[in-house]
Parts: C-alpha cells; sequence; structure tokens
C-alpha cells in the first residue's frame, strides 16, 4: 500500500491513550492528518489538546510503559512507520524527521559545547561518508548558518542566551536536512523580539532546504504569518482543518476557532475586555459524550451532548460540527439564531 505522491506524511485514525494507576488518559483520538512535500501545517489548540502527544506519535518517542498508540495508517515517504523496527527508526529521526522541542534550556546537554552537540547529530547519521574534520566543519556551518559564528562552536549553552540556544536547537534539528521538521511551539520561552527572529530564521531555512513542516502552536499570529493549512486541536480530536485563508476567512467556521479568534485582542476594536472561552478544556481520563466541546459551546443543541458530530466537507474545509448540517449555519460566524 502506498500513498499519492505528492503526500509526504499520511496519519489514518490514529489514537493514543497513557495508562497509569488504573488511568487511563485519552490523549489523541481518532484524528486523520495529511501533509504535503513542500508544506508548512500549523496544529493549533488549547494546552493539553494532543499536539505535542501527536508530534511524539510520528517520532514514535512517547513513553513505552504508560502510553499505547494505535492507527490504521501512519506513513512517512511511503515508510509505514508502524510497522518499521526501533534500530530503523533511529535512523529515521534527525535524518528523514527532525523535531525542535518546547524548551531550548533543557533540550541542549550542559556539559557538551554546542559545536559538539550538532556534530553528534551529523555523526549519527554520516559517520561512514564523513571523517571527523568534514562532520566539525559542516558543525560550524550549520552554526553560521543560524546566525552564530563559528568560533562560538567550542562554548556551552550556559554561555549562551535564549534565543541563542533556540538557534542552536534548530541548527541541530536541521543538521541532516531532514524532509520534514516538526517544530513544537519554538518561541514559546522568546521575548517577541527574538521570537520574530527566530520565525524568520526557520521560514528562510525552510525555504533553503525544500523542508516540510509542522509548526505546533497556540499563537494564531504565527500562523497568519508562516502557515499555508491550519488543523484546530481540542480535546484529542482535529475539529477544524483546512487551508490558511479557511480558517482566517471562511463564513463557516467551528465554534471553537471562532472562541480562539475572539480570545485575541484588536487594537482596531473599541472592545473593553476579551471574549474568552467559557469553562476549561476537559478532564482527558473522563471526556464528555458527544461534541467534545458542547459543555463550553455558546451554540450547543441537544444533539451536540449525546451525538459525536460527522465531518463537514467543503473541498479542503473540514469541520467537525453538528451546526454545519443545520440550515442556518450562515449565521454561526455572527452568533446568529440556531
Amino acid at each position: 500500500m502506498k500513498q499519492e505522491e505528492n503526500v509526504l506524511l499520511d496519519i489514518e485514525d490514529l489514537v493514543v491513550e497513557y495508562h497509569a494507576a488504573g488511568i487511563v488518559v485519552q490523549a489523541v483520538n481518532h484524528i486523520n492528518l495529511r501533509l504535503c512535500r513542500g508544506e508548512t501545517l500549523g496544529l493549533v489548540g488549547e494546552t493539553g489538546a494532543g499536539k505535542s502527544t501527536t508530534a511524539l506519535s510520528i517520532l514514535k518517542l512517547l513513553p513505552e510503559r504508560t502510553a499505547k498508540m494505535s492507527a490504521q495508517k501512519l506513513f512517512f515517504d511511503n515508510t509505514d512507520l508502524l510497522s518499521v523496527r526501533e534500530a530503523d527508526m533511529r535512523a529515521i529521526r534527525g535524518a528523514c524527521i527532525s523535531m525542535i522541542f518546547q524548551d531550548p534550556m533543557t533540550s541542549l546537554n550542559p556539559v557538551m559545547t554546542v559545536g559538539d552537540q550538532i556534530a553528534e547529530a551529523i555523526a549519527l547519521h554520516n559517520a561512514e561518508v564523513l571523517t571527523k574534520q568534514e562532520i566539525q566543519k559542516r558543525s560550524k556551518e550549520m552554526l553560521e548558518l543560524v546566525g552564530i559564528p563559528a568560533y562560538r562552536s567550542n562554548d556551552y549553552p550556559h554561555q549562551f542566551s535564549g534565543g541563542m540556544k533556540q538557534r542552536v536547537v534548530i541548527a541541530i534539528a536541521l543538521a541532516c536536512q531532514p524532509e520534514l521538521l516538526i517544530a513544537d511551539e519554538p518561541t514559546t520561552a522568546l521575548d517577541v523580539t527574538i521570537q520574530a527572529q527566530v520565525l524568520q530564521l526557520i521560514a528562510d531555512l525552510k525555504e533553503q532546504l525544500n523542508t516540510s513542516m509542522i509548526l505546533i502552536t497556540h499563537d494564531l499570529g504565527i500562523v497568519a504569518q508562516t502557515c499555508s493549512r491550519v488543523a484546530i486541536m481540542y480535546a484529542g480530536e482535529i475539529v477544524e482543518i483546512g487551508t490558511a485563508k479557511d480558517i482566517f476567512e471562511a463564513d463557516l467556521r467551528h465554534p471553537y476557532t471562532i472562541g480562539l479568534f475572539d480570545s485575541i485582542p484588536d487594537l482596531a476594536l473599541d472592545v473593553p475586555r476579551l471574549r474568552p472561552i467559557e469553562g476549561l478544556m476537559p478532564d482527558p481520563t473522563a471526556l464528555p459524550s458527544g461534541c467534545k466541546f458542547h459543555p463550553r459551546c455558546p451554540q450547543c443543541m441537544e444533539i451536540c451532548k449525546v451525538q459525536h458530530p460527522s465531518l463537514f466537507v467543503d473541498q479542503e474545509h473540514q469541520i467537525l460540527c453538528h451546526l454545519m448540517k443545520n440550515s442556518d449555519a450562515q449565521d454561526l460566524e455572527n452568533g446568529g439564531p440556531l
């Protein structure tokens, strides 16, 4: 079984649960996701939505003792990751799929120089074809590629600022020129100025190396700048997915997506307060029946409480909501009557 030629990543019916002390945490619930070559996909949602677990599932880095993963399909570049042995998976990580983790402070080894840490990633996948001198040379080239002078390759992580540490982490992730880069909230710990620089750096390197990317974030402003497609996650499900134009401009959108946009301050509007989404994310050990968003949804109907919604599809735009089948769904965007 092969995937379409332009599809780099193909996920079908992915489920991830964590089991500990008799408790089952439903982290990811039957999601489907496709990523084409050269595409940037934004994965958006509140903390606890299942974004990072989805990313770790792709790399098969979930904790063995507590996590249970299943899927109908998990293909990367015509390779079935579900059947790949761990030794082969280690060859894929870094060389074909790389990940920028959330916190550069904990991603780097404090007792190794940054140059050695980049060289280690390169040597792992190229030791048979590159000499030690060539590996060191490429390590310094990667540092310069992310805007750090090569002479600083002998410095340790504690000698760098937060923004420069993040650049080192990006250099490690891109050292072997992977086909897919997963960036898990890469600017969370950075101030606004450095955040803009890092995002521009990632975008430039992605273009230069022709890398596909999944950008995990809760910042819709970042998504607008960098992503061609967007998937909105809630309680382990993808409740809406489409092009950036669909998510930002379409008349029909999921109530959760609308809530996310209403939570963003708009200086052009004379509104004294933001309109936050009422309530909290549901407990993943006891998810509500029906639509997972219904306890917080201002447009909730009785059917939402008992029946899981089916997918509404309009070309590339897909929405998981009962309201989309309602004859007055066009009033949803403006909060009109149902």
